[in-house]
């Protein structure tokens, strides 16, 4: 089959006249890879087809939530029969409870959790309270963790033991970026540092136990352990941001395949089984401060809607009730990366290949990736090849080197055959492009 973009290129060229740059997220623009960003049509299981009639094999997945694949009959059916009942009420529902009772069920550090509409308003939500327990200002974040867009986490990284936030976008106060330190990733002598200097300042660690936002990186052994033993030492909270991580490269999420107990969680994603949808809980002491239990203030018109909380609800079911679900797709997921893996070495090319549970990555580098600095070293060139001429055999990944992709209960046996023949073609195109 012969992909052509014809319909999506004049259906960009229009949005880009009322949307700044055509989309309502950077990453859809295909501006670090080039080329013209199809537009989706329609999606069913692990297949999305373009408005050009184009069929892929996604493994972008929504960025996530789709891990029963797309269109799920069961959460589209339970959607359907919500929709009849109305949209919104802005008012209590039975549902919210439900789906608050399912995530604790699979995340015991969440005592009390607190719904929102997205991945970022629970992270900006979860600092204000951790700052209000703690009575302290300063965050501790991760160069290359990304946590939403508000402004106090929107700083770029610096190198010594710890930097004060500089802003990462034009429009972000540097008073309010200058309370969050960045340190790298995977660098435990930097966190201690930072905790020596300014240890009775600070309020917070954020961290996605498994980051996702530098292409997938994972935590190596012990660091995590660190970092909770550091920060119970100085009184500061530990918070998992595990919007990308919950129920995806666990049921539990990181937290429990790495028993750790961090003292706030953030989720979404999943969570609202393909919906707008965000929350962050934790313990009880902490979490009963956020009004109207206490004085920390957070409110949303949406929050809680009984439309995200049914597909959540039937999602997060489905989870469970699925007989070796979790087992099938780390299965899957490894299977694709070593046969992915495996092609890239027919033809002599070094690549770095990283999978846990339904979650992959790889980077065009001879060198192991542990952090930013290190991802930053992976040969962008290399991917864009790599990214189109999969894209052109019907493979849809995320149109970045620095963006994770997801598995789903959905892709079958012969879809990942097919991902991993197509990658014997790029990998082929990719080394003579070094050729030349």
């Amino acid at each position: 089959m012969s992909y052509k973009f014809d319909k999506s290129a004049v259906a960009f060229a229009e949005a880009k006249l009322h949307i700044p740059g055509g989309v309502n997220s950077p990453v859809r623009s295909f501006r670090s890879v080039g080329g013209t960003p199809p537009f989706i049509a329609r999606a069913l299981g692990s297949q999305i087809i373009d408005i050009d009639g184009n069929r892929y094999i996604d493994y972008v997945g929504s960025w996530g939530p789709m891990i029963l694949g797309h269109a799920h009959p069961a959460v589209t059916e339970a959607l359907q029969r919500a929709l009849s009942l109305g949209t919104s009420y802005g008012a209590p529902t039975l549902v919210e409870t439900e789906l608050t009772k399912s995530i604790k069920a699979v995340f015991p550090s969440m005592e009390l959790v607190r719904m929102v509409n997205s991945g970022t308003e629970a992270t900006m939500s979860v600092l204000r309270v951790a700052r209000a327990f703690t009575k302290r200002t300063k965050i501790v974040k991760f160069a290359g963790c990304y946590h939403g867009h508000h402004d106090g986490l929107l700083v770029k990284a610096g190198s010594g033991a710890a930097t004060f936030g500089v802003p990462d976008s034009p429009g972000v106060p540097e008073g309010i970026a200058a309370a969050t330190l960045t340190v790298p990733y995977n660098d435990v002598h930097s966190l201690t540092e930072t905790f020596r200097q300014h240890g009775e300042d600070i309020a917070a660690v954020i961290i996605e136990p498994v980051a996702g936002n530098m292409g997938m990186v994972l935590p190596l052994a012990g660091y995590l352990e660190k970092v909770r033993q550091i920060t119970s030492q100085y009184g500061a909270l530990l918070i998992f941001d595990e919007v990308m991580s919950g129920f995806r490269v666990a049921h539990g999420g990181a937290q429990q395949i790495y028993k750790i107990q961090p003292d706030l969680t953030c989720l979404g994603k999943i969570i609202g089984g393909g919906l707008p949808v965000g929350a962050y809980g934790g313990r009880r002491d902490i979490m009963e401060l956020i009004a109207p239990a206490g004085p920390v203030y957070q409110a949303g018109t949406l929050s809680g809607n009984p439309l995200a909380m049914t597909a959540g609800l039937v999602t997060l079911k489905l989870l469970t009730e699925i007989p070796d679900l979790y087992k099938k797709i780390s299965a899957k997921t490894a299977a694709l990366c070593i046969g992915i893996k495996q092609a890239a070495e027919e033809f002599e090319l070094k690549i770095q290949v990283h999978y846990l549970g339904a979650m992959f990555g790889m980077f065009f580098s001879d060198k192991r990736v542990y952090d930013y600095d290190s991802a930053k070293q992976s040969d962008t060139g290399l991917f864009n090849i790599f990214f189109h001429t999969m894209l052109e055999q019907g493979i849809y990944l995320a149109p970045s080197q620095f963006e994770a992709a997801f598995m789903s209960a959905a892709h079958s046996e012969e879809d990942i055959a097919a991902t991993i023949a197509a990658s014997r073609v790029a990998f082929e195109k990719v080394k003579n492009c070094t050729k030349s």
